[in-house]
């Protein structure tokens, strides 16, 4: 056992040594060789024990930050992830691989657009592939969920064991990758109307990195933070995690199956005696509300007031498709790119008490849609979000004369 120990530190003291190599300047590429002829493999958990000790030993976090990258790539291919672990699906890590598998998608789509947009000639109009791009990066940017979901559920659990590096490592990565994707949104909304060569320049200096970023911490939970989880938390741990994800919703996939630990109690316990929710003027179980809320015959949808997508009915006739992964998703990205200004109009104007209430109406296929957003406020007036109702009145514009509740046939519908 000392001689693996032993080992183990000699290890560590090297993959320290080289960190504080790079922090140096020296490139990754200088730095790798040596690594690789000298440690083979190296288990991932010591990357992160060596991280915890830099931290420890004085080396600031914003430092550990700036290397995290440039230590990657010189471990790429390098790092052991330990055995694979299986795990049933619906549990919270099949659910984060099943979005990184979704969002590597997401990247090669638009490392296409990418390969087309460099290949148009000076005179030729790129903007269809901007629009494409746009379409692809609003994509992107649910993977704010998935982060979500690691900052307030996967790390307090390795903060509460004392593994608190990689964490605020990690952190801190995922707010680059949000001000790159957001800076990536924001070019691409420029680039309308401009030239080929200017969108290609655009991509190299602000879209190739947000992609870059994301990519990179894929890999970072694939070697590092996932295996780590899955060493750490135990199966109580793993439930709470499950049931959490539900509320910050999930980024671009949606759950097959729903996963809990062995033996958790029924959901509907929860709600007290009886398993109902308590409101002013009654009660309903969850399922009795579920039922209620999918049989009113409009579409709702709830963003709370930080303009998070919170709720939708699921009734059988729906009017716009909904799936249950923009739950947690910010509303400006469940709209195409060239609504996205109206409706942060409508949010602004609610949240600024200038409006209450803003009403549309479309024909589509055949049919009259009426689209109506209300301004949620509380008993002092502050807002709390905003409920979309969409309702298909074609049938109801074309009713005439009375149907009373005398004359209730059934089956059918008659009019005097």
């Amino acid at each position: 056992m000392s001689e693996t120990l032993h080992d183990q530190r000699q290890r560590m003291d090297l993959l320290k040594h080289m960190i504080r190599q790079l922090h140096s300047g020296e490139a990754p590429d200088a730095v790798r060789p040596q690594l690789v002829r000298l440690l083979g493999k190296i288990p991932y958990d010591e990357v992160v024990a060596v991280e915890q000790e830099l931290i420890n030993e004085g080396l600031p976090t914003e430092d550990v930050l700036k290397l995290c990258d440039v230590h990657t790539e010189a471990l790429q291919g390098v790092l052991d992830a330990g055995d694979e672990k299986g795990v049933p699906d619906g549990h919270p890590v099949d659910v984060f691989r099943r979005e990184n598998q979704a969002l590597a998608w997401e990247v090669t789509e638009v490392e296409k657009i990418f390969g087309a947009l460099s290949e148009l000639g000076d005179g030729d109009d790129p903007q269809s592939l901007v629009h494409d791009a746009r379409v692809r990066f609003n994509s992107l940017m649910d993977v704010e969920k998935h982060y979500l979901r690691k900052e307030q559920l996967l790390f307090p659990f390795l903060e509460s064991r004392d593994i608190t590096g990689p964490p605020t490592v990690m952190w801190g990565k995922h707010d680059e990758t949000r001000e790159l994707l957001k800076a990536a949104s924001e070019a691409l909304k420029a680039a309308e109307g401009t030239t080929a060569p200017e969108v290609v320049a655009v991509i190299e200096l602000v879209l190739r990195p947000a992609t870059a970023a994301v990519t990179g911490m894929i890999d970072k939970e694939e070697q590092i933070l996932l295996p780590m989880c899955l060493d750490t938390l135990d199966e109580a741990d793993w439930g709470k995690v499950a049931r959490g994800s539900a509320e910050l919703g999930y980024c671009l996939v949606v759950p097959e199956q729903e996963w809990r630990p062995a033996g958790e109690p029924d959901e509907d316990a929860a709600f007290g005696s009886g398993g109902r929710i308590q409101l002013p003027s009654g009660s309903f179980t969850p399922t009795e509300l579920e039922t209620v809320l999918n049989s009113i015959p409009f579409d709702m949808t709830f963003v709370d007031a930080d303009d998070s997508v919170r709720y939708f009915s699921e009734g059988r006739e729906r009017i716009f498709a909904r799936t249950r992964a923009i739950l947690g998703r910010k509303v400006q990205y469940c709209h195409p790119p060239k609504s996205v200004d109206t409706v942060q109009q409508i949010l602004s104007d609610f949240k600024e008490g200038r409006q209450d209430h803003a009403r549309f109406w479309i024909e589509m296929g055949g049919q009259f849609i009426c689209i109506e957003y209300f301004a949620l406020r509380d008993a002092d007036g502050a807002y709390l979000g905003c409920l979309e109702v969409s309702q298909n009145l074609t049938e109801k514009r074309s009713l005439t004369g009375q149907q009373r509740l005398l004359n209730y046939v059934s089956g059918e519908d008659s009019h005097e």
